[in-house]
């Protein structure tokens, strides 16, 4: 004979466990969008001629010209490729030599 009881309160706490797990998974999602986002909101306004940047493919290059929606990023003597500002991975810190 099958316990229909113990099915249903199984079913109801495996139901509650992925909820909760679920609930907490999306804090910290947010959190970790949110800190992100405002890490990108800092790159763009702290973006100008001169910014040493890594951009998403990882590579490097220093910031020639600034458009509306294009960065004209120097990645070799001479090289040089426009690419879109939000494209941009981060800005590395300047050296100071």
């Amino acid at each position: 004979m099958i316990n229909w009881e113990v099915i249903l309160w199984t079913c109801v706490t495996i139901v509650v466990l992925m909820g909760i797990f679920g609930i907490v998974a999306a804090v910290v999602s947010a959190k970790n969008m949110r800190a992100r986002r405002e890490n990108m909101k800092e790159i763009y306004t702290e973006l100008k001629i001169g910014s040493q940047v890594m951009f998403a493919g990882g590579i490097y290059g220093k910031v020639v010209g600034i458009e509306n929606e294009t960065v004209n990023v120097e990645v070799a003597k001479g090289t040089v490729m426009k690419i879109s500002r939000f494209a941009i991975q981060s800005l590395e810190k300047e050296k100071n030599a």
